[in-house]
């Protein structure tokens, strides 16, 4: 019994240890595709990047820029999801061109303040705190709470 329970503490203190967050402030860090993607479209520094990781491979990389600025890019450097000031818009090589007309039409003073990407399609969140949902092609689903 004794020798179980021991197993049971190295193993959980494996996983306890291989998920814990690293942070780094080295963009250097990142795959091209990140660091290429932060130096076309953001005019801010790196402040800090969390690596997360499953199991003890790199699962996403959280970046954090001076301006406020968070973006995630998953093990391969793509963007996954970017969340900006109130204040300031989401860069629009980002926005597909469906959403973009869509908000301009029917939300006119709002900007798109956040975007996630998923495999079912797009999640915005707007300046003015709507939230909404477009499938994959750009095309408006509906209002979020």
């Amino acid at each position: 019994m004794k020798r179980l329970l021991l197993i049971l503490a190295i193993i959980t203190g494996f996983f306890s240890v291989s998920a814990r967050d690293n942070y780094s402030h080295d963009v250097n860090i990142l795959p091209i595709a990140a660091k290429t993607d932060l130096k076309n479209n953001f005019k801010a520094d790196v402040s800090h990047i969390k690596i997360d990781k499953d199991w003890g491979r790199i699962s996403e990389y959280d970046v954090v820029l001076t301006d406020g600025t968070e973006i995630t890019y998953d093990r391969n450097g793509n963007w996954k999801d970017i969340e900006m000031r109130r204040d300031r818009s989401v860069p629009a090589a980002y926005i597909p061109a469906a959403i973009a007309s869509f908000v301009k039409q029917n939300q006119k003073s709002a900007v798109i303040t956040g975007i996630e990407k998923k495999k079912s399609g797009y999640d915005v969140e707007l300046s003015n705190g709507i939230e909404m949902k477009f499938n994959s092609a750009g095309k408006f689903l509906r209002y979020d709470d």
